[in-house]
């Protein structure tokens, strides 16, 4: 159990190849938490009749219980159903709930045309929402059904999986959405420790530097490299509202084109590097092409205020602000 534990499209390949080999096969989904959870609803762990598994619910002997109870559904002893987990906090890491809390999670038997439409979705980039009665006998309804049209577009929107209240019982809405995705203009020193970082936060990250000096495998091994001009590229990369635009090369010849063409996009975040001088600078120049509602969509100069000065440091300053954005978090309030 290792780098699949927590990746969602590891867990359904490998459900994908067990049932090829004509296992049984129970997929196990966090439905609710209360409390604190180290693992979100959506959450999926996969197993096969003989205790094989991969993915991850919780932790500890939460997991070993749920595999109990999928082998015995694989073996017709139990039927699907949600099983409800409560822990004080006095117990709770020894089951892996770090401050205590409660979770509930659903366990079915896999169904592979389901799986298969998933990871063709996935594959294809596009958004999927599925919908799971967590009642054994309800019907599995239609995504067009009026009464969750507005818990799909929430789900969708904030990412997070939801259990809604419908006539036939609860339903599961898990929403999967394409990627979320950082383009780095310019292939300088702290893009390396940016993208490395918002890889590990679940980012595919694009490089975008027309010097080929600067964009090499050597560099970037795991991210995808883009020689074009930057407002070319970015035209071509199909920017959507799940992508975050960061220009780091301090040259206006590289910067300004792409965030230009940044602007006229959906992105959720659009940064620029540079030292507040700069950054106005920057904004008088880019206010003969841009009004002033696309100026302030500008992060910049980028990242939070931290005090970073090491390459490291910076890049860190700039994901967070990128995850602050995205889940519409104001970073410079602090919680009452």
């Amino acid at each position: 159990m290792a780098d699949g534990t927590h990746d969602l499209d590891a867990v359904l390949e490998r459900a994908a190849a067990w049932l090829v080999d004509g296992r049984g096969v129970a997929f196990a989904t966090v439905v609710r938490t209360w409390g604190s959870s180290p693992r979100p609803a959506g959450s999926k762990l996969v197993c096969t009749d003989t205790g094989e598994f991969i993915g991850s619910v919780s932790g500890g002997c939460i997991e070993a219980a749920v595999i109990t109870e999928a082998i015995a559904m694989l073996a017709g002893e139990r039927g699907a159903g949600v099983l409800s987990f409560g822990v004080a906090d006095e117990t709770a890491w020894e089951v892996g709930l770090a401050c205590g809390g409660k979770i509930e999670v659903f366990i079915e038997v896999a169904s592979p045309a389901r799986l298969r439409d998933l990871r063709d979705a996935r594959a294809q980039k596009r958004a999927v929402v599925v919908l799971t009665p967590l009642r054994e006998d309800a019907a599995r309804p239609s995504d067009d059904t009026e009464a969750l049209r507005e818990p799909i577009a929430r789900a969708l929107r904030t990412d997070e999986a939801i259990v809604v209240e419908t006539e036939d019982g609860a339903m599961l809405v898990e929403p999967h959405n394409p990627p979320l995705r950082l383009i780095l203009v310019g292939a300088v020193h702290v893009a390396a420790p940016l993208a490395q970082m918002a890889r590990a936060s679940g980012f595919a990250v694009t490089v975008v530097d027309p010097r080929r000096a600067w964009a090499t495998k050597d560099r970037f091994p795991h991210d995808e490299l883009v020689t074009a001009w930057p407002d070319v590229a970015l035209e071509q990369l199909r920017i959507d509202a799940r992508t975050a635009i960061v220009a780091l090369t301090h040259d206006p010849k590289l910067d300004d084109p792409a965030l230009v063409a940044a602007m006229k996009s959906p992105a959720f975040y659009i940064g620029c590097l540079g030292s507040k001088k700069t950054h106005a600078a920057r904004r008088d120049r880019l206010g003969a092409q841009l009004d002033a509602k696309a100026l302030d969509r500008l992060h910049g100069p980028v990242g939070l205020d931290i005090g970073a000065k090491s390459p490291a440091e910076i890049a860190v300053s700039i994901l967070a602000e990128i995850i602050a954005a995205l889940r519409g978090r104001d970073p410079r309030a602090r919680p009452a």
